[in-house]
């Protein structure tokens, strides 16, 4: 029973199947946004969102039951938690105060596409990674927004109070500079106010926030990919060294085992070859 779970969880054909589940049930959670849909058709999307949820629920009953004796070793997957979990979410009855939260929950079925994707597992993998070094980054990025939002109201506040009136107005004038969101209308009001302190201002902030601090942060992810990659690299070497290992030992055992079946025919060979010639 556990070979047979472990090798149908681990087949092309079921693969395929649950990524085609996960597609449908994205879909599902877009049709039924639809007030005319559900009032037309809210019987069959019903069912096929129950049947949705059933086949996630085998799923996962057959991947515990490919553990054999020890089904909690299921668990030390983050992605089989993070399945579960979700799945876990869907079986709750949609109804009362939080209903809106748990339909939520079932739109988030979708994210199961990167569980059952494993590109986008490097992805997501890589993000996270790359997460410390982001945190530095974005304290960089923080100060570089302080210190220039507080110049900007200093100079051009007065010119330009939409933009630069307070220090929560400079901040959001700064992240639309960010974007190149048009910079140039704010650039204008500046340079009435300080025009030989308007262009370095604006062009040295752009150069910082745009062209280095965010180049940092795609670094920072392109870096985190090829980790990911050569730790991806190194558990499939891993997996191929250990099942090279274990089919050795597997013709070991069945050589062991025959040449057991063949002792005693070779014990009474030589007890007959040990008596005296009558």
């Amino acid at each position: 029973m556990t070979l047979l779970a472990k090798h149908l969880v681990d087949s092309r054909p079921f693969h395929a199947i649950i990524v085609a589940v996960i597609l449908l049930a994205g879909v599902l959670a877009g049709v039924e946004t639809s007030a005319a849909m559900l009032a037309q058709h809210g019987a069959l999307l019903h069912a096929l969102d129950g049947t949705v949820l059933a086949i996630f629920i085998v799923e996962i009953v057959l991947k515990l039951a490919s553990h054999g004796r020890r089904p909690l070793d299921y668990f030390r997957d983050g992605w089989n938690v993070f399945d579960f979990t979700i799945v876990v979410f869907c079986v709750l009855p949609v109804g009362g105060p939080f209903a809106a939260v748990l339909r939520l929950v079932r739109t988030l079925r979708l994210l199961r596409l990167v569980t059952a994707l494993p590109k986008l597992q490097v992805l997501v993998g890589a993000l996270i990674k790359s997460l410390s070094s982001m945190g530095y980054v974005g304290l960089l990025l923080g100060l570089i927004f302080y210190i220039y939002a507080v110049t900007g109201v200093h100079m051009f506040g007065q010119a330009s109070p939409e933009n630069f009136g307070n220090l929560r107005a400079a901040l959001l004038a700064l992240f639309q500079m960010i974007t190149l969101d048009d910079w140039r209308t704010m650039y204008d009001r500046a340079q009435a106010a300080a025009p030989y302190a308007a262009t370095p201002y604006f062009v040295s902030f752009i150069l910082l926030g745009t062209m280095i601090m965010l180049n940092l942060f795609i670094g920072i992810v392109m870096n985190s990919m090829a980790e990911m990659h050569t730790e991806l690299a190194e558990l499939k070497q891993a997996a191929r060294s250990t099942g090279e290992k274990g089919s050795v030992l597997a013709d070991v055992t069945a050589l062991e085992q025959q040449i057991a079946a063949l002792r005693p025919q070779l014990d009474a060979l030589r007890a007959r070859l040990s008596q005296p010639p009558g």
